[in-house]
């Protein structure tokens, strides 16, 4: 069992910067690929990116692309989403998560969902 905690969100005016965190703990998640989804008011959960397990390898939504970098630590068993030049609309809350199987963007294919931080952004 791996348990997942996400800290970092908060507000910040459009063009600023904010970092998420994840921390693990429970089941070493130093050999786990990683997930960050987020879901805004409305919408379903959709995927902004993953990490693999030793961070060799790296995918992003098209939307975060060239503003948004996930990397990760596995000595703190921590993985964390840098995101610059936020827009309105990457308000949202922010989850990560273990990825299990299938596709990197299906969210269906992770488990052991942390509880989410919010992050708005304002114009």
């Amino acid at each position: 069992q791996v348990q997942l905690a996400e800290s970092g969100g908060g507000l910040v005016q459009a063009g600023g910067s904010l970092r998420l965190s994840c921390a693990a703990s429970g089941r070493t998640s130093s050999s786990y690929d990683m997930g960050w989804f987020r879901q805004a008011p409305g919408k379903e959960r959709e995927f902004v990116a993953a990490i693999s397990w030793n961070g060799g390898a790296t995918y992003y939504a098209d939307s975060v692309k060239g503003r948004f970098t996930i990397s990760r630590d596995n000595a703190k068993n921590t993985v964390y989403l840098q995101m610059n030049s936020l827009k309105p609309e990457d308000t949202a809350i922010y989850y990560c998560a273990v990825w299990i199987s299938g596709t990197y963007y299906a969210a269906r294919g992770y488990d052991y969902w942390g509880q989410g931080t919010q992050v708005t952004v304002s114009s």
